[in-house]
């Protein structure tokens, strides 16, 4: 499974990016916005930070300016991929582009009727959103399942990556992985935590303090 950072601070994206764990980014306008930076210009130095996909949110909603804005936002970098909403408009878009050999990001899909339409329409990814479905009482991973499954029954002319976003903890990574999915997109905070385990704390403190112990130094 590949790892996707979900966030536009261009400090942890170069920080985590270090760590050889992060495979690209995914970005919103509201993340962006919260960078308090001109937007082509955090677009910009994320991309020269990441040589992976690099996801960036068109704000039309109509075929033709999602068109436009599409369009702008791939002159960037070459490895931005543009992202377009789950609706006939962007679904259009996607196809469009697509074609012009454009990478698209599809996002907020919640069904598995919806990841079809996507693929078929020639989407690199599918983004459903596990996080908000558990929020409203349904099963977010069911929805993985689901969408893993009818895309591994058409391997010849269904190309489309399962990229899990909205992701709320380890849980969710771990399901995804199980699943199948291609690609899960993570908040910084939730990809550090996935190193995390109170065993290794204490199994750490103890080999360090036995080692002190010792008043040996490795160098």
């Amino acid at each position: 499974m590949r790892f996707f950072i979900d966030t536009a601070d261009v400090a942890e994206i170069k920080d985590l990016a270090s760590t050889g764990m992060v495979d690209g980014v995914t970005t919103n306008p509201s993340l962006v916005a919260k960078s308090g930076r001109p937007f082509f210009d955090v677009l910009a130095a994320i991309c020269e930070i990441v040589q992976g996909p690099v996801s960036a949110e068109v704000t039309a909603t109509t075929t033709e300016d999602m068109l436009k804005e599409g369009r702008r936002l791939a002159e960037v970098a070459n490895n931005i991929c543009v992202k377009l909403p789950l609706t006939w408009d962007g679904l259009k878009a996607c196809r469009a582009l697509s074609l012009d050999g454009v990478q698209v990001n599809v996002t907020l899909c919640f069904s598995a009727t919806q990841a079809l339409l996507a693929a078929k329409a020639g989407a690199t990814y599918i983004s459903p959103f596990v996080g908000r479905l558990d929020d409203i009482g349904a099963d977010g991973m069911e929805l993985i399942s689901d969408i893993v499954q009818i895309y591994q029954q058409y391997p010849e002319t269904i190309g489309t990556e399962v990229l899990v976003a909205s992701v709320r903890g380890p849980n969710h990574v771990i399901q995804a992985a199980r699943m199948g999915a291609h690609v899960a997109t993570l908040p910084p905070a939730v990809l550090r935590s996935l190193a995390l385990h109170p065993l290794t704390d204490k199994g750490l403190a103890a080999f360090l303090k036995d080692w002190a112990a010792t008043g040996q130094h490795i160098v």
